[in-house]
């Protein structure tokens, strides 16, 4: 994602917002695969993921590539697939969540900007 008016905490937030889309893509995903047999849900560590993109940014680095692991623990069905229609819908709801959050916190720096920008007036 790529933001006009750059501050550190707006380069945060803005991982921060990809983490979230990312984790909504991988919810579509497991969701699209309901039916497959032997599917494994697939995530990843929110947290984890968004310490590292901090670390990048501090660095310098370029965002990294999301990790995406099988999630352990799900009970599989007899075909062995082990997705669950109310989780994948909790996760989604989650990662909505976080994604309003971000924008939130994102408009919330902009206005900082601005009204820093707009303080001599």
């Amino acid at each position: 994602m790529s933001i006009g008016v750059e501050t550190r905490l707006s380069d945060q937030i803005a991982r921060y917002l990809d983490l979230a889309t990312s984790e909504a893509k991988l919810t579509a995903v497991n969701i699209a695969n309901i039916d497959t047999p032997g599917y494994k849900a697939i995530g990843m560590d929110f947290e984890a993921e968004m310490r590292g993109a901090i670390t990048d940014l501090d660095q310098g680095q370029a965002p990294r590539k999301v990790r995406v692991k099988q999630v352990d623990g799900l009970i599989a069905r007899p075909d062995g697939n082990d997705v669950s229609m109310d989780r994948e819908g909790m996760n989604l709801a989650e990662a909505q969540l976080k994604f309003k959050t971000g924008v939130a916190l994102l408009h919330e720096e902009y206005q900082r900007v601005m009204d820093a920008i707009h303080a001599d007036k």
